[in-house]
């Protein structure tokens, strides 16, 4: 992903004033978890302990680059594990051109749930990993691969807990989980090369033309991306926001009524070139993202943000479960 430093690039300004969505989300506080109307199912406990095992696992294989083999052997776990969960199974192949007019064998890896409902929701995070270490400290090392705990891994187990949840107790609406590729492939800061537009997010910029299922439309999406780490702070996404201020404000009273006030800020973060934004723009749905904002910071996120430093020390079991139970609570409330 890409800090924006303009507000909304041209092209995407149009776009923009076209899809605000308003969806009619109920206040949070209307219903608690522990009153259940007979519509609502209770809402299952999220297992960070379970994420972070998920997490573990995926950097075990090494750096998810695409065209390696420790990116394959990655996929075929993730799809491997969405298929014991229960999840009906599709792996999308596309050769994605990168910056560099490398041709990347991206996977996107789609776990759908209740194909019969047709009121959905897309939960979706990146699962490659970054190809350079751009802003390491270390010049030596800025073009070598990174082991991408938080900024890929993190997302991905946080969505694979919720995928096994899922199996034990199906919530009432359809649920399509997405691990996209070839997000972390964007132009590298640490050379200096000509600007290029659109060279982050391939594998959504790939499915949002392209999707699983021809016209496919969700009733909103949720991109989990950098959700694991000590003394995360998650603000209001200003794409986001943009999409659909409604669905945010929501996610986030829920996040509160929880206890999790402390992870989700009701504040105004920076623009983020994201997965969310080409599944918004290409799909004409909202898909907002909770994604690690640090404001202190010059590009807005952790200091280990593309370093050699991304690695299982900056998981915290705390903040996957702040995230996870949010996003558990959200679906389950829906009927």
């Amino acid at each position: 992903m890409q800090m924006t430093l303009k507000h909304i690039t041209a092209g995407s300004a149009i776009l923009a004033s076209l899809l605000f969505f308003s969806c009619d989300f109920k206040q949070s506080g209307s219903t608690s978890t522990q009153t259940q109307s007979k519509q609502q199912l209770p809402t299952p406990v999220f297992n960070a302990d379970s994420a972070y095992h998920y997490i573990d696992t995926q950097v075990a294989f090494g750096p998810r680059v695409p065209n390696t083999a420790e990116h394959a052997a990655c996929a075929k776990y993730l799809a491997g594990e969405l298929k014991r969960f229960g999840a009906d199974v599709i792996v999308q192949e596309a050769d994605v051109v990168a910056y560099d007019n490398t041709v990347l064998k991206a996977k996107n890896i789609i776990g759908q749930y209740n194909l019969d409902k047709k009121k959905r929701v897309m939960l979706c995070a990146h699962w490659d990993t970054r190809p350079f270490a751009d802003y390491d400290k270390d010049p030596e090392k800025r073009n070598t691969p990174i082991d991408g705990a938080n900024d890929g891994a993190s997302g991905v187990g946080v969505l694979l807990e919720i995928a096994r949840q899922i199996q034990k107790s199906q919530p009432n609406i359809g649920i399509d989980i997405i691990f996209f590729d070839a997000e972390d492939y964007g132009q590298p800061a640490h050379i200096n090369l000509p600007e290029k537009q659109h060279t982050w997010a391939l594998g959504s910029q790939y499915w949002g033309k392209n999707p699983h299922t021809p016209n496919y439309r969700a009733q909103y999406g949720i991109l989990l991306d950098m959700v694991g780490a000590p003394d995360a702070y998650f603000y209001y996404e200003q794409h986001s926001m943009n999409y659909d201020p409604g669905l945010v404000r929501y996610v986030w009273d829920i996040a509160h009524e929880l206890g999790y006030g402390y992870h989700f800020k009701k504040d105004n973060g920076g623009w983020i070139t994201d997965d969310h934004v080409y599944v918004t723009e290409y799909r004409n749905f909202p898909c907002i993202d909770i994604i690690q904002y640090s404001p202190d910071a010059q590009h807005g996120f952790g200091d280990y943000w593309h370093t050699h430093d991304d690695t299982m020390d900056n998981i915290n079991k705390g903040t996957l479960k702040a995230v996870g139970q949010t996003v558990l609570e959200v679906i389950y409330r829906e009927d």
